[in-house]
């Protein structure tokens, strides 16, 4: 009985001693880190590092009900076995009954500027899908550009390199993926489509889950850091999807997806600005559509801009951001064949709202969403949405 308590009172001590500090990440886009990355930055000191992010929100659609929601509870685990190869790890908590493991990959580096990794990762695209911590955006949701066009948060097993040139200030990712599902039997002798219109690739995310590969992918990110206060990527995702055996030889079973994506993060003083662009094109869309009864779109297309300043002066440690954020996406920016082009998944959203920082790692968000698509008559709820968010 002893040696268990010790054992315990020692265990108990390590993971209070690894736990992390919060950095100051959003108000200094070059030297940002999510999660993950604050893990290997060297776990200060420790060999095990324990950490989490989570959010609770509360949605008010107009003339409807509101929604309250434990959204996300993400439970960190870092371990360095040495001073070249580490383990990090993220368990995901989603609306309170469903788990996902979000992360598990090894990191190892080969020198002080190029790593080798394997295993679960996030897909290197865009801002929101690698930095999606709650302390780390602005606005109680996450841009919708990032849920139906970048399909965050999207995860696949793989392995690449990733490093920098720090005499080019040039931050680079290049990873070989498993693709998204498209594709399986409905078990009556139809096929299933996991791919669609109204969220495009979304539903193709495999997650790990016993994922099915034929045909890799590969994702390249380029990030450049060397004006002050302005950090700019360039992302890249290109493959074919994968579909279970026994429809992989039907025509349509698979597409091709070709999508790039620019993004840029300022910070001067207490003004912060960020935007983005993305533009993916689909192809064989017509015969997947004909075999699943499907309207995937070609081509998807989509951009926002996203200003932001803080209210307190810049002395204090609370932050206090008022922000207005415009995006414009488009699941149907292009159709092939018969498909027409369905004006109501041509949207736009303003945002406009608050972000109160009340300690490093605490936030309080209230924000009111005017929402809109291009579909003559149509009457899309506007939204208004509070939230707390915490990371350590």
């Amino acid at each position: 009985m002893k040696t268990t308590t010790t054992f315990l009172a020692i265990l108990i001590s390590a993971f209070s001693l690894a736990q992390t500090t919060q950095d100051s990440i959003t108000f200094d886009p070059q030297k940002q880190l999510n999660a993950a990355q604050r893990i290997l930055s060297g776990n200060y000191g420790q060999a095990v590092t324990v950490g989490a992010y989570g959010e609770l929100t509360y949605n008010q659609p107009e003339g409807n009900n509101g929604e309250l929601d434990v959204q996300r509870l993400v439970l960190l685990f870092g371990y360095k076995f040495n001073d070249k190869t580490q383990f990090v790890t993220e368990v995901e908590f989603e609306h309170v009954q469903e788990v996902y493991i979000e992360q598990a990959f090894i990191n190892y580096n080969v020198g002080s500027n190029v790593s080798l990794r394997g295993g679960l990762m996030l897909v290197p695209f865009g801002i929101i899908n690698e930095f999606h911590e709650p302390t780390t955006f602005n606005g109680v949701e996450r841009p919708e550009l990032d849920n139906v066009i970048v399909p965050s948060t999207w995860r696949e097993l793989g392995f690449g390199v990733a490093g920098r040139f720090n005499n080019i200030s040039l931050g680079y990712q290049a990873y070989v993926f498993n693709g998204f599902k498209s594709t399986s039997f409905d078990g009556s002798g139809g096929v299933n489509g996991s791919l669609k219109g109204s969220n495009a690739l979304r539903g193709g995310r495999q997650k790990g889950v016993q994922s099915t590969i034929d045909s890799p992918t590969f994702s390249v990110k380029l990030d450049y850091y060397g004006l002050p206060g302005l950090r700019l990527g360039l992302s890249g995702y290109f493959g074919d999807t994968q579909a279970e055996d026994a429809v992989e030889d039907i025509d349509g079973a698979n597409i091709g997806i070709s999508m790039v994506g620019l993004d840029a993060r300022y910070a001067f003083q207490r003004f912060t600005a960020r935007g983005q662009y993305v533009y993916g094109s689909l192809s064989g869309t017509e015969a997947y559509n004909n075999l699943t009864g499907r309207d995937l779109g070609s081509v998807l297309e989509g951009w926002y801009v996203e200003g932001a300043y803080n209210l307190l002066p810049q002395s204090k440690e609370q932050r206090l951001f008022a922000f207005l954020r415009y995006e414009q996406y488009d699941t149907h920016a292009d159709t092939d064949g018969g498909l027409l082009r369905n004006d109501a998944y041509n949207r736009n959203d303003v945002t406009l709202g608050l972000s109160y920082h009340i300690a490093p790692g605490v936030v309080v968000k209230g924000d009111y969403q005017f929402r809109d698509n291009a579909l003559a008559g149509s009457n899309v709820d506007n939204r208004l949405n509070f939230g707390l968010g915490v990371w350590f």
